[in-house]
């Protein structure tokens, strides 16, 4: 790997990777419904490398085969996506929010957009919270 390293890990910090962060590429917002099954959020932020600037630090990942061709990695203790590979390319697709610095890689493009959810597209308009509720929810 390269001088330059992006490094990140699951949520529970049981898994662990590094990057070299020269050969990070693609870099794009996902609204795929694969993508959007497989973390439970509307959209994943992903960004590609050559396998060979990726590896695991720490812990072993969950394997799962979410398509024909697509393999998942995840944090089998804290369920974390972590990784997406497709046999048919030479590439390793890492989710961005893992990352331990995601501003580090901000995305470039958004894919799928055929598949984007409706309601997506008028996020900016609703109120800004800078924190959690603080009230009981408001009934839907």
């Amino acid at each position: 790997m390269g001088s330059e390293l992006l490094t990140g890990g699951c949520f529970c910090g049981e898994v662990r990777y590094a990057v070299d962060a020269a050969m990070a590429a693609e870099a794009c917002v996902c609204h795929c419904e694969n993508c959007r099954r497989t973390t439970g959020a509307p959209m994943v932020a992903w960004f590609s490398v050559k396998p060979e600037a990726f590896r695991f630090t720490a812990g072993a990942p969950v394997r799962f085969a979410s398509s024909e061709t697509g393999e998942r990695q995840f944090c089998g203790r804290c369920g974390a996506q972590l990784t997406f590979q497709d046999s048919q390319l030479n590439e390793i697709d890492v989710t961005t929010a893992s990352l331990d610095d995601p501003t580090a890689v901000p995305p470039r493009d958004q894919i799928w957009v055929d598949r984007r959810l409706d309601w997506m597209d008028g996020l900016h308009a609703l109120p800004e919270l800078p924190r959690g509720h603080s009230a009981a929810p408001t009934p839907l």
